[in-house]
């Protein structure tokens, strides 16, 4: 658990971090949430804007008809007469400024198509530099103005940007005009055009955008600017709420690149070449969209949109209240992302067994907080941020990644190259997994302890030369210890060329004394192959005993200072090693403790009880039991000749015991026949309880 929330602790140290910096609003990484949030519009492609906004434009074609541009104001003075008179647009706001004369002729028939036409908004531009714009013209801008403004209390002043100059139009031209706006347009750090500036500052007065008076006259109602404590909050007209950052701009949730308006060529309306139905009722922005003229504004979607579409988006986005959102509640909602997310990926890292599955989890939070970002992007146009709660992601990620490797994965691949050569594969990926399930320290547990040795070993070694003493054992051990291994046993050691096996350490083995024994009957069956190969090899052949005990032992690093093993120690170890021993003196080959028998729920053993010895060391008898691997039929016979000679009916008895050594080749019944034999003979005395005291190992 302790380990678990240190994962737990790198995603809170890592959400803390990333909300200090998305207070910190650094402009690096600001430019690089902008970039993150361009790439929505594109995963999420163009789709159709509101039909009541089409671009009249001023286009490659409408040059080559009618000549470059700027054209004679003769000329616009048909397009504004067409748009009007013979199209009916309910607003036509051109993105131009008439701002010096031309000749008296040409500048009347625009001021008069103008005039007539009485629908339309002219367009101007705000200055830095100071230059006193001509009293006539500066006078047009009276109603052009904000005239409802709703300031909140506490309010001192109105974070808007304000200039010291403007391009108007000059007096005639003007003159007939229904109202005014500017075009200003402003990039971001990036220089690309992301915002609608909607207002704008000048000489103490604030006015609104081009496409803010063509929805003014649109909708037919004033626009009235609410305040608050930290700046602009919202524009509205009639039912209408618009709303904007503090400085007056506004989002735009761009439809797609070039063209996704509905356009009609400038040259085709004054020639009248277009559907009357496609223009009728509607706004119409008139600009330049031919790429000789130079008014490109590098966006999200198109490196090269002209800017007349940038007043047609926020037309559009407010018509369809399309508005991309970053109101309290979306600052809310990032705010919780930017904490929740690194937590949240933190705790299922905790969990996490391994640098892989890390990784997957790495990847399944990071898409789920993409896919909700996405989500509430395209569904709610909240218009939350991506690169703070990804920072937090990928700070966790590394802080907790780190962790693992360095400290408790480091562990795990320290205790898997120890372990790995004497446990089995599926307990050392338990190890590397969780190196904290071990207690090399010394801890009690139960266990099932396997001792298998070679029968007359001496007598073999005496016999060969030491490399093919060396070849035989190494032919010998290699395929036991797969088995131990194979049966989620741990080879705690080689004593000469016996072997010493756990079962249930270091790791918990459900059934350990199943696979004890089960082992020992693989070994015996394995050896068997074995001498057949080495008799073909004119070899000696082997035979082994084994002996299991289940029980309480303690096991550890144990040693000396400079050098220890994983072992384990105690009266149950003593008792599997015993038991071992005895194999010789019954004539058996596995002999297992009640308590392992006890253990045992695998029904494919058959065990039959061989006698109640006390082993050396130990003065409280134990039950014995051999693991039986031939003969099994003999048992109901075995166990008739064992109950009399409990009895002392040793007659009886070794008729019984006699017959089955004969018969069968049995040890055990051998070695019965031999002692009924000795008991007729020398009677045991009174108090005789049928247990056998040994006298060797």
């Amino acid at each position: 658990m302790n380990k678990r929330l240190v994962f737990v602790l790198f995603g809170v140290i890592a959400a803390i971090g990333s909300f200090l910096l998305y207070k910190q609003a650094f402009p690096a990484l600001q430019q690089l949430d902008f970039r993150m949030k361009d790439a929505r519009f594109r995963i999420r492609g163009p789709v159709k804007p509101d039909r009541d906004v089409v671009v009249v434009a001023i286009d490659h074609k409408s040059i080559r008809e009618l000549g470059r541009w700027p054209w004679s104001r003769e000329v616009t003075a048909k397009l504004v007469e067409s748009l009007g008179g013979y199209y009916g647009t309910k607003v036509t706001a051109l993105d131009i400024v008439f701002s010096e004369p031309q000749n008296a002729t040409a500048d009347r028939a625009l001021a008069g198509s103008i005039k007539r036409a009485g629908n339309v908004v002219l367009g101007y531009f705000f200055r830095d530099e100071k230059n006193e714009p001509p009293a006539g013209a500066l006078a047009q801008l009276e109603g052009a103005k904000i005239k409802l403004i709703k300031v909140a209390d506490g309010v001192r002043n109105i974070p808007i940007p304000e200039y010291a100059s403007m391009d108007l139009n000059i007096p005639v031209v003007g003159a007939g005009a229904l109202d005014f706006g500017f075009f200003n347009a402003r990039p971001d750090a990036d220089g690309l055009y992301r915002r609608s500036i909607l207002l704008l500052l000048y000489n103490g007065d604030i006015y609104p955008s081009l496409a803010m008076k063509a929805l003014r006259h649109y909708l037919g109602s004033e626009i009235m600017l609410n305040v608050k404590q930290w700046g602009v909050d919202s524009l509205q007209i009639g039912s209408m709420r618009i709303p904007s950052r503090e400085d007056g701009t506004m989002a735009l949730n761009f439809y797609g690149p070039t063209g996704t308006f509905t356009t009609v060529s400038a040259a085709d309306v004054i020639s009248r070449r277009v559907p009357r139905e496609g223009l009728k009722g509607r706004i119409a922005f008139v600009g330049a969209t031919e790429i000789g003229i130079y008014d490109l504004r590098p966006t999200p979607f198109d490196a090269t949109l002209p800017g007349i579409e940038i007043h047609a988006t926020m037309a559009a986005n407010a018509l369809e209240r399309r508005f991309l959102r970053y109101d309290s509640v979306t600052q809310e909602m990032e705010i919780a992302c930017i904490i929740l997310v690194p937590i949240l990926l933190g705790v299922f890292l905790a969990f996490a067994p391994g640098t892989f599955v890390g990784l997957g989890v790495l990847g399944l939070v990071t898409a789920a907080f993409g896919g909700f970002n996405y989500a509430m992007f395209v569904s709610a146009f909240r218009d939350m941020t991506l690169i703070y709660p990804f920072l937090g992601i990928g700070l966790t990620y590394l802080g907790s990644e780190a962790w693992r490797n360095l400290v408790v994965e480091r562990k795990g691949r320290h205790l898997k190259k120890a372990f790995s050569s004497y446990v089995s594969p599926d307990l050392v990926k338990q190890i590397e997994k969780d190196p904290d399930k071990l207690v090399l320290g010394g801890e009690q547990r139960e266990l099932t302890i396997l001792f298998s040795d070679i029968r007359g070993f001496t007598t073999v070694s005496e016999s060969l030369a030491p490399q093919e003493l060396v070849r035989l054992l190494n032919e010998y051990l290699s395929p036991m210890t797969r088995i131990v291994l194979e049966e989620r046993g741990t080879l705690d050691k080689f004593i000469g060329d016996a072997v010493m096996a756990l079962f249930n350490a270091p790791l918990d083995v459900p059934e350990h004394a199943d696979h004890a024994c089960s082992a020992a009957v693989r070994m015996l069956e394995r050896l068997k192959e074995l001498n057949e190969g080495f008799a073909a090899r004119g070899m000696h052949t082997l035979d082994i005993g084994v002996g299991i005990n289940t029980g309480p032992a303690v096991v550890g690093n144990m040693g000396a200072d400079i050098r220890f093993d994983y072992t384990a120690i105690g009266d149950s170890v003593n008792l599997a090693s015993r038991l071992e021993g005895l194999n010789k003196y019954y004539g058996s080959h596995i002999l297992v403790s009640g308590d392992t028998r006890d253990r045992v729920t695998d029904g494919r053993f058959t065990f039959r009880e061989v006698d109640r010895v006390r082993v050396k060391g130990k003065q409280q008898p134990i039950v014995m039991y051999e693991l039986m691997i031939a003969n099994s039929d003999i048992l109901p016979r075995f166990e008739e000749g064992l109950a009399r000679y409990r009895v002392r009916d040793f007659i009886a008895a070794r008729a019984i015991f006699e017959d089955l050594a004969t018969a069968h080749g049995d040890g055990p019944s051998r070695l019965y026949a031999e002692r009924c034999a000795d008991y007729m003979e020398h009677p045991p005395p009174g108090d005789w309880d049928g247990v056998y005291t040994a006298k060797g190992k």
